[in-house]
This record gives structure tokens, C-alpha cells and sequence, in this order.
């Protein structure tokens, strides 16, 4: 199982959208027959078998396995991610581009550029897959406390005038191209992960 997968697929983010099988992607963390989901999610067997081969025809679960229960044959079936993100590739033409932005310091420039990364790594993590190699990325992730507009101004200046003399210092244009965004933005009153809350 992939701790997260992107979904690209217009007809499966529909699939996966919808309330009752969302509530059953959660639930198939662990292999579960359609009996127990039934019983979980207070839906007849019939209606979870149903949105259960709509999930399988999308990728979404798989069989995990099979059990006798009486004189039957019960499938197991198990999300294939703990999580999942729909790509905005599934949006087509409409999907956020930084391209229409002109604003690179507004919000919706960063929701684009956001937007386009899990487009992208969506597809070459895809396809790293399938080939069965790794894909190589770098992560940073953390937060800072500004005393003032003024501090965060001049950090600004100096991280970026950091990352325009590392780029010139490493860039070769025979090289393989990577994509590096780095961004920044208020911290939510309410943190969304443990990891979010450690930081303040």
C-alpha cells in the first residue's frame, strides 16, 4: 500500500469524491470484506459490493485475499494508498497554471505553483513505478516566526539572493533539469498535522 497516491484520472476523482465511497477508502486501510464495510458504514452488503467494484475498476482497492464464511467466499479488499490527492491534471484545461498569474508574491501564484507540482511529481512518481525505480526528490519543510514585516523582508531578500548563487554555483545545462519551489505563507490558526502543531 503507497502512503499517498495521486489520482489523474477525471472518472476515478469523481469515483473517489464520492461520500460513501470515500468513507470506504478510509475504512479499507486494513483488508475488510464487504460484510464488515456493511456493517461499518450502516449500508446493505449489496450497496458496499456496488461502490466497491466502482473503487476496483478506478484502481482505487484491490483484492487482498479471500476467506470461507459458511458456504461462501468472501474477497478481501484494501484501499492500494493510506491517502490520496486528486491531481489537478484531472481538471483539465481549467486546472491552475502559474503561466496566468502575473503576480508571483499573490496566493493564487502559489496555489498554481503548488497545483503544478503534484501534477508533476504526480505523473513521474507514476511512472517511476512502474518502471520499479525510485524517484528523486528533495523536501523542505518547516516554519519561522518573523518579529516584524521588516525581518520577513529582508529574509526574503537574503534567501533568495542564497538560492540564486547556489543555482549558478550547481546549474549545468547539460545537466538533468529539476524543478525547485520554495514557498512561504501564514501558518493557519489551526494546525492541520501533528507535525504542524510541534512547530509552534
Amino acid at each position: 500500500m503507497l502512503d499517498v497516491e495521486v489520482i489523474a484520472d477525471p472518472a476515478a476523482a469523481v469515483t473517489a469524491l464520492d461520500p460513501v465511497r470515500s468513507r470506504l477508502l478510509a475504512e479499507l486501510t486494513e483488508p475488510a470484506s464487504a460484510a464488515t464495510l456493511a456493517s461499518r458504514v450502516g449500508i446493505s452488503r449489496q450497496k458496499v459490493n456496488y461502490h466497491l467494484r466502482a473503487l476496483e475498476s478506478h484502481r482505487l482497492v484491490e483484492v487482498a485475499g479471500e476467506r470461507r464464511w459458511g458456504g461462501l467466499t468472501e474477497r478481501l479488499m484494501v484501499a492500494t494508498a493510506s491517502s490520496y490527492v486528486v491531481s489537478p491534471g484531472a481538471l483539465g484545461p481549467v486546472a491552475a497554471d502559474p503561466g496566468r498569474t502575473n503576480d508571483r508574491l499573490s496566493a493564487s501564484y502559489l496555489i498554481a505553483v503548488a497545483a503544478r507540482a503534484v501534477r508533476e511529481v504526480g505523473g513521474l512518481w507514476r511512472k517511476a513505478r512502474q518502471q520499479n525505480k525510485r524517484l528523486a526528490t528533495l523536501t523542505i519543510d518547516t516554519a519561522v516566526r518573523f518579529r516584524s514585516p521588516a525581518d520577513r523582508a529582508a529574509f526574503t531578500k537574503e534567501l533568495s539572493e542564497a538560492v540564486t548563487s547556489l543555482v549558478a554555483r550547481y546549474h549545468d545545462d547539460a545537466g538533468r533539469a529539476y524543478r525547485l519551489v520554495l514557498a512561504a505563507y501564514p501558518m493557519p490558526d489551526a494546525p492541520d498535522t501533528k507535525e504542524d502543531a510541534k512547530c509552534r
